[in-house]
């Protein structure tokens, strides 16, 4: 490749100024460029599913906040950010719900076996 050639348009060569000039008298060309702000991440709560659905998978809900946060993923790869923000927000309520429901589950058994009204030791021994 020789140096001479350059693969980009060509420039005009520059020409300074004449002595005469005044920059000031000049016209000024004004640009505006508008920037809109970014947008904040879409969270799609894929970690918080996965939890859900391996540990507390009441009902089958942390299963379905799973496929509501693989569709989320899938949307916003695609780009189409107000699919996967419904999807998003779908797969959160059911994260909720499946964390209170199974958190109510667990009370209620401890409590149930701190006030004797079952006991683990029938269940061993029934027979």
């Amino acid at each position: 490749m020789d140096g001479g050639r350059c693969l980009g348009p060509a420039l005009p060569p520059y020409e300074p100024l004449k002595e005469g000039h005044d920059m000031e008298a000049l016209s000024r060309g004004v640009t505006v460029v508008q920037v809109a702000p970014p947008e904040p991440p879409l969270r799609d709560h894929l970690a918080w599913s996965l939890c859900s659905s391996l540990y507390m998978n009441f009902c089958c809900l942390g299963f379905m906040a799973l496929v509501f946060s693989i569709k989320s993923r899938d949307r916003k790869a695609l780009g189409d950010y107000s699919g996967a923000l419904s999807y998003s927000s779908t797969a959160k309520c059911l994260n909720i719900m499946a964390l209170l429901l199974s958190s109510l589950v667990f009370v209620l058994v401890v409590i149930l076996l701190a006030t004797g009204t079952i006991t683990v030791a029938s269940w061993y021994c029934h027979k």
